[in-house]
């Protein structure tokens, strides 16, 4: 078993983002994942018809058994609903697991325009969440929401990075998927000064549901292994790629990825 990701984040009943996307992910590295469910939804690849959120105190509860049994090498959240969860998740961070990296990936909006973050609850996520991370993975809309200006270019991104930074985190990576053109382009820049670039042709596909859910649960399986961070996001994005290249086509909307398909290739293989 390569690493313990404890994984704080909603459920997604279509199986495409989530904690069904995250265990698929964690999995599918060799990695072994716990969840803490934040929220229940009712949801496929045309959208989100409904939201069920779980109490704060039972998403704390759920972290707090984990953490003292199972432990973590790493801990993800996704999408937390509220300021009161984000709070309760806070509190039993610094007292549990101060020691191990945090992977925050801020969830707000889902693929189909339905929002997955009270708007209160952003001030608390920026202040008070992000300043605890190891990773914060931002997609272009999502920065341009934590730091209140456009993100539209490379340029943009190097900014909202900086400002991310500022804020206490260890280190940001800004997901270039909705920039124009045919490239995806995303930036890593640490608070050490290291920055990497990573870009690779964009693959024309709607089976995209689930891809910033996949690529963080990627990355923090990588850093529960032992990975470097710069290491952990290329094969995450090496893998999301090829998830998406191999989706197996399901749905009427934007459908989810192929996320064991190491494991389609070897039962292929004669």
């Amino acid at each position: 078993m390569n690493g313990r990701v404890l994984v704080v984040a909603g459920s997604d009943s279509g199986g495409g983002a989530g904690i069904q996307a995250d265990i698929k992910v964690i999995t599918a590295l060799g990695g072994y994942a716990a969840t803490a469910i934040t929220a229940l939804t009712a949801q496929n690849t045309l959208g989100v018809h409904g939201v069920f959120p779980v109490d704060p105190s039972f998403v704390a509860q759920q972290m707090d058994v984990v953490l003292a049994d199972i432990g973590a090498d790493c801990i993800k959240t996704g999408m937390l609903c509220s300021a009161e969860t984000i709070a309760s998740v806070v509190r039993v961070y610094e007292q549990r697991a101060r020691h191990v990296p945090l992977v925050v990936d801020p969830v707000m909006v889902a693929k189909g325009g339905a929002p997955l973050l009270a708007a209160d609850a952003t001030k608390l996520l920026a202040h008070q969440l992000i300043p605890l991370a190891a990773l914060v993975t931002p997609n272009l809309p999502e920065a341009e929401v934590l730091t209140g200006r456009p993100v539209k270019t490379v340029d943009d991104m190097g900014r909202a990075a900086d400002e991310l930074l500022e804020l206490g985190a260890a280190a940001v990576l800004v997901k270039g998927g909705h920039l124009e053109g045919d490239r995806v382009v995303d930036l890593l820049r640490t608070a050490d000064g290291e920055e990497h670039l990573y870009e690779d042709e964009r693959i024309a596909s709607q089976s995209t549901h689930g891809t910033g859910c996949a690529l963080a649960s990627a990355i923090a399986a990588g850093i529960a292994e032992g990975l470097r961070l710069s290491d952990a996001v290329a094969r995450a994005r090496r893998y999301v790629r090829e998830a998406i290249r191999h989706a197996p086509g399901l749905g009427r909307g934007n459908g989810p990825l192929q996320h064991a398909w190491r494991l389609a290739f070897e039962t292929q293989a004669p």
